[in-house]
């Protein structure tokens, strides 16, 4: 059986079997950078490459492997999309999750040459979810159980908040460079998502829209992702984000604020006007728990993603540049990415809707959006991989 040295923090560690590497590897304490060394042999190699990087699965064939048609780029970052939810079902301990919580300080951000570029395994992200979905059961039983009325603001705010947030959990898991803290992606969902509400508000002013119609609901599209934009931007220029997974995490927290509000909004307003027309109480509240389910779980496509994708689509314009200028909002290089969350937003909205019964449009919508995440997750993965390797080049001269 083979067996494994490992340089950790420049002690040698082992000798370890391929499971316990796999183990190592799997709790990210070791990457494909961690140099090795075979038990008989007397030099050391980075995992990378090493007869180990078959066996510790960084040779990925999935869904990723072709040109990466938003970039013009060709890419090996494949990926099996499985990836992202093997290790939700495993146990962990709480030490792991601490871990994650602790990014973004100046002590705590990597520098650019030991930022990992292999595939994310996230996990905190259900954990986050289970929590607030339970918190959200509890409301529930205090409203409709035991006929608590006072808990109804609780149960319209955590049932607005529980999908969105989540979502923006898993992209804060995902941000490969570790550079952005969780206070920064806390403050962006707040202040973020309610500052692109007024955005959005202010161009509803100058542009009213009507019925929706298709041409309504094109300049929905554009209005909403507009105003999401402009303060996507100003957080990237405020933090200098030059990765494009630094985009998607800034993106999608303006998003999930956005989501989030806009979904409390449509919960009360719609209990609101279904217990004034009716003035039954048991419709109004099942009216509030209908648009709090539907806008919940269809929030994993939506102003989250959208969003998400406008952030990576400024970065990539930017083109490795740590400042954002005016001008890179109107290059190509931007707009056939931006263009992509108008259009899904339109599809949203217009009339068009077969099956509305099974909301099959937007299950579609949902999976042609996150295609195109997982896309731009692997071109930021690609970008790190690069920087990596100018680093080294660098160093060598």
């Amino acid at each position: 059986m083979e067996r494994w040295y490992v340089n950790k923090d420049g002690h040698k560690k082992g000798p370890y079997t391929i499971i316990e590497l796999e183990t190592l590897f799997r709790k990210h304490q070791i990457n494909e950078k961690t140099e090795v060394q075979k038990e008989e042999e007397s030099e050391w190699h980075p995992l990378s490459e090493t007869s180990l990087n078959s066996h510790l699965g960084q040779k990925r064939h999935g869904v990723l492997s072709h040109v990466d048609h938003l970039t013009g780029e060709a890419t090996h970052a494949d990926l099996k999309v499985a990836d992202l939810f093997k290790d939700v079902f495993k146990k962990h301990k709480k030490g792991e999750g601490n871990k994650i919580f602790i990014v973004g300080t100046a002590e705590t951000t990597p520098p650019e040459n030991q930022i990992s570029s292999s595939w994310p395994r996230p996990w905190v992200y259900s954990r986050v979810f289970i929590v607030l979905a339970i918190t959200y059961a509890l409301l529930l039983a205090c409203t409709y159980i035991f006929g608590n009325a006072n808990t109804i603001p609780g149960l319209m705010v955590i049932g607005s908040f529980t999908v969105p947030f989540s979502a923006l959990i898993f992209f804060f898991e995902t941000n490969a460079p570790r550079n952005i803290s969780i206070f920064d992606v806390v403050k962006m969902f707040f202040i973020g998502g309610v500052a692109a509400l007024v955005a959005t508000l202010i161009l509803y002013s100058i542009i009213p829209v009507g019925k929706l119609n298709y041409f309504n609901a094109l300049l929905v599209g554009i209005i909403e992702e507009t105003g999401k934009m402009v303060i996507v931007a100003l957080f990237i220029k405020s933090l200098k984000s030059k990765y494009v997974l630094n985009g998607l995490l800034v993106g999608a927290a303006v998003g999930a604020g956005f989501a989030a509000f806009e979904s409390l909004g449509y919960a009360f307003n719609y209990s609101i006007e279904a217990l004034a027309l009716t003035k039954n109480v048991t419709f109004a509240s099942d009216t509030m728990l209908e648009i709090i389910f539907a806008r919940g779980w269809q929030s994993i496509g939506g102003h989250v993603v959208w969003a998400a994708i406008t952030g990576a689509a400024i970065v990539l314009a930017k083109k490795g540049s740590s400042k954002l200028e005016m001008h890179h909002l109107f290059t190509g290089e931007f707009w056939k990415i931006f263009i992509i969350p108008i259009i899904l937003h339109f599809l949203w909205d217009c009339p068009l809707n077969p099956l509305p019964q099974i909301a099959f449009k937007q299950i579609v919508l949902i999976i042609v959006a996150w295609i195109v995440i997982l896309t731009l997750m692997s071109t930021g993965l690609r970008q790190v991989s690069r920087l990596e390797k100018e680093h080294k080049t660098t160093n060598a001269l």
